[in-house]
């Protein structure tokens, strides 16, 4: 039976502040886990697996590790490896990420996010008068992290997985190997990636060969993901692949072999919240999101009353989705960091009566004043947009929701030279100088300051739902500080008003963040109605218009007939695989 709030409350910060840390393994054999065997025997309870991708070589893996008799954590670990070669701008081995799971009806979470590198230091993007050098902790080998990605793609399968780990790695070293056809998206992001770390990184030596319509072959790559399928995560973290990253980095950047042989990815205690007759399983700190996510789902409710009547999207729909997320985002940059460094309120920031309280904060007619809406706990963080998620759900009912990054588009910018790693640049997710703004206008404090081996904090929400412990729909999306706004509109538009997935999906976004003060972020895809524009100018909202909101992926269960949907925004592809 699911558990009662009060001990879900308490079962939440236990885990955050228990988290069990995983090494790698020091030993590679190729086994059958145990969990194989259970799913052997149970019999089909949807009708059909489902993944919804960010491209369609990832979709095509996913087909082939089913037909393989793979299960969902098998299909998730092919699909992230497989968009380590053909989605390089954000799929990645050379990144981190967050990987939600529900397995033989239990929740579990692991926290693959990269670690600061032990060199690191709490001003170290500071310059001699104490303020934050510009592009330091964004491009080159200074912004790097230490990887996480392999660490965790190896912990999940090794656990959960059906098939042999090199089986689930195979599809992968073929595209590496063999080429994959170059998209009018992806060289549009390469060339406009290339603007950024022109003369700064080796970017252009390695990836000049993206243009459209073209076959781009990285051996390089397949090398690196071979060493990977033949010693497991050791052939990342320690042996050639470390050496090389370690060379690359001398000199320039602070990440040793040490780093990477002491990299752990950690099972935690996922967020778990009652809304709507749904059981919400979503992303514990270092995430801010799935904390945020519940948050603005049960403030929501908290206003029925407010929002009864209100049309989706109308002025006073975006106004009151404004003042909800203001408080959320307060929260967030006082509260939010590394929990194995942070003691975070996970439980009272959580607490329906904080949340009740929040809510009735809202200013129903007017903006609230920005200054006032102050930390609800007591006194006075970041990532970029160009993240990837996939969702997955198998027949046996599994389901993984998988968001994983490298910050920006080709991260860093650095290639460990001899690898085909596009390195990552998430120590701009730390707060370099806590109280300024990052590159999103979210800013941070002590919680997310820069501390060696510890994680900055992330927005990545990879989310599922549940109901009568049965999968109702996995979601997750790119977007940097604007994730779990853009989980929150598609769910409400779902389940609040009844949108099928594909229109909920491609319905107008929009986001507030606290800061700049109020703004409301519009996206040239959908963007909102110009009266509605109007009518909140004349609140004293501005507006301004941000290129990326968001890529969802989402899979919603109709019964027992899983109906996945692709983000009409992006590239990916949305199948059913019988």
């Amino acid at each position: 039976m699911p558990l009662n709030l009060e001990h879900r409350l308490r079962a939440v910060a236990l885990g955050a502040f228990a988290a069990a840390a995983l090494t790698v393994s020091a030993g590679f054999v190729e086994t059958t886990p145990a969990y194989a065997r259970t799913a052997d025997a149970e019999q089909p309870v949807l009708t059909a697996s489902a993944v919804a991708v960010a491209d369609k070589y990832a979709a095509v893996t996913a087909e082939q590790i089913f037909r393989q008799g793979g299960n969902a954590v098998d299909a998730a670990v092919a699909i992230a490896f497989t968009l380590a070669v053909t989605y390089p701008e954000a799929g990645n081995l050379g990144g981190g990420g967050f990987m939600t799971l529900y397995v033989d009806h239990r929740p579990y979470f692991l926290d693959y996010r990269e670690r600061a590198p032990i060199a690191a230091t709490r001003n170290m993007y500071l310059d001699d008068k104490g303020e934050v050098i510009k592009g330091m902790s964004l491009y080159g080998h200074r912004a790097v992290g230490v990887p996480g990605t392999v660490a965790g793609m190896w912990e999940a399968q090794k656990r959960f997985g059906k098939l042999k780990w090199k089986q689930v790695l195979a599809p992968a070293i073929k595209y590496a190997q063999d080429g994959f056809e170059v998209s009018d998206q992806l060289q549009e992001r390469r060339d406009n990636a290339s603007k950024d770390f022109a003369g700064k990184t080796n970017f252009d030596l390695y990836f000049s060969g993206l243009k459209q319509g073209a076959t781009f072959k990285q051996p390089d790559l397949a090398a690196t993901l071979q060493r990977i399928a033949d010693k497991g995560a050791k052939g990342f973290y320690e042996g050639e692949t470390a050496e090389m990253i370690a060379t690359s980095m001398r000199g320039h950047g602070l990440i040793t072999e040490r780093d990477l042989k002491e990299y752990k990815a950690v099972w935690r205690q996922p967020v778990l919240a009652s809304w709507n007759g749904y059981r919400i399983i979503t992303a514990p700190p270092p995430s801010s999101g799935g904390i945020g996510l519940v948050q603005m789902l049960k403030m929501k409710a908290d206003l029925k009353d407010k929002f009864d009547n209100v049309p989706l999207n109308s002025a006073q729909y975006v106004h009151l989705v404004a003042e909800i997320e203001k408080r959320v985002f307060a929260d967030r940059a006082q509260y939010l960091g590394d929990p194995d460094f942070y003691k975070v309120p996970v439980a009272q920031l959580l607490n329906d009566d904080y949340i009740l309280k929040r809510a009735q904060e809202v200013n129903p007619d007017a903006p609230s004043d920005t200054k006032s809406v102050m930390p609800g706990l007591g006194t006075s963080m970041p990532e970029k947009a160009e993240t990837t998620h996939f969702s997955v759900v198998d027949k046996w009912g599994n389901a993984v929701s998988n968001t994983y990054t490298i910050n920006g588009y080709f991260g860093s910018g650095v290639v460990a030279e001899g690898t085909g790693i596009v390195l990552n640049d998430e120590m701009d997710d730390f707060a370099s100088k806590p109280g300024v703004a990052n590159k999103f206008g979210v800013v941070g404090s002590d919680a997310n300051a820069i501390a060696p081996r510890k994680r900055p904090l992330s927005s990545m929400t990879p989310t599922i739902l549940t109901k009568d412990d049965k999968v109702a729909m996995v979601i997750g999306t790119p977007g940097g500080s604007r994730i779990f706004t853009s989980i929150f509109q598609v769910v409400t538009n779902v389940y609040d008003f009844s949108m099928p997935l594909p229109e909920a999906v491609g319905a107008t976004r929009f986001h507030h963040q606290l800061l700049p003060e109020n703004t409301i972020i519009q996206e040239p895809y959908h963007a909102l109605d110009p009266e509605v524009v109007k009518e909140l100018e004349a609140k004293g909202y501005k507006f301004s218009m941000q290129g990326m909101n968001g890529d969802i992926q989402a899979i919603r269960i109709n019964g027992t007939t899983p109906e996945p949907m692709s983000d009409p925004r992006g590239r990916g592809v949305a199948r059913v695989i019988q």
